[in-house]
């Protein structure tokens, strides 16, 4: 086989391969690392908004509550009940438009992982169609 020069072209293609196995560990592992990551965002953002619903329906439960009961025997009783009724529904709104706010800000699932791929993919596509380049810097290695 080195007679016919065999053994530096089955060299070459182990060291390519040993190069792309280890290239595609550290793919997995960088996409590993970023669900990980998006997985335990999710989970507080979940966490939070609950514990934001929860403590904020307590909270204005109770401040209505409270308001309606020291207006009860005066004339204002109405109009204390439709303001309420007003800050109620300007607070959803403020809370629906922090919700969708969030959720915009989110970026592209796997972006890194992705952008490490098409880097990979432009490479490998430069090398082919210059074949000549490629086997130049092999010999210089």
């Amino acid at each position: 086989m080195s007679l016919l020069g065999l053994d530096a072209w089955q060299q070459r293609l182990q060291a390519a391969l040993d190069e792309s196995g280890l290239a595609a560990r550290d793919r997995l592992h960088l996409a590993s690392l970023e669900l990980a990551q998006e997985k335990k965002r999710w989970q507080t953002l979940a966490m939070l908004a609950v514990a934001a619903l929860v403590l904020g329906i307590v909270a204005l439960l109770m401040l209505s509550f409270a308001l309606l009961v020291h207006f009860w025997d005066t004339p204002q009783r109405q109009v204390v009940a439709w303001v309420l009724a007003g800050v109620w529904l300007f607070a959803w709104a403020v809370v629906v438009y922090g919700l969708l706010s969030a959720a915009r800000q989110s970026r592209p699932l796997l972006a890194l992982t992705r952008y490490e791929l098409q880097r990979d993919w432009q490479e490998w596509r430069q090398r082919k169609q210059s074949p000549l380049a490629s086997s130049k810097d092999a010999a210089r290695h």
